[in-house]
């Protein structure tokens, strides 16, 4: 059974090429959305196995979104796509409960291991808590 994505950018192109990146990876993208609110709409109608979300967008922002997502589901995988520059964007979203991140530009095998890692645990929020739990 193919692993389900929800990808999320305000950007069509960074949509599409997702889609094709992740589709052609054997994954099944079960839905797009362009903002924050279709994110956390799309993701309780949806329940994917992982997210990509960009942070920076209109309506609601990649954080809100996240939030409010594991709000809804703290088992939630959430991989951040941030643009160069956005740093603190990135560690506010690990904090919020997302996985791991890519940054723009990214290539095909980027996108593809930070999601096999996400979905097999070994992402860097994942090994962030557990740091500090220990």
């Amino acid at each position: 059974m193919k692993r389900t994505v929800l990808i999320v950018d305000d950007v069509e192109f960074v949509r599409k090429t997702l889609t094709e990146i992740l589709s052609q990876a054997h994954y099944e993208v079960v839905g797009e959305a362009k903002d924050g609110r279709e994110a956390v709409e799309l993701f309780q109608k949806l329940s994917p196995d992982v997210v990509t979300m960009d942070i920076v967008m209109p309506e609601m922002s990649g954080i809100d979104a996240t939030r409010r997502i594991i709000k809804m589901n703290k088992d939630a995988k959430i991989v951040m796509i941030s643009a160069m520059g956005q740093e603190n964007l990135v560690m506010e979203a690990i904090n919020v409960g997302a996985r791991d991140y890519l940054l723009k530009p990214f290539t095909a095998d980027d996108v593809v291991k930070t999601v096999e890692r996400v979905l097999t645990g070994q992402d860097r929020g994942t090994g962030r808590l557990r740091e500090s739990r220990a």
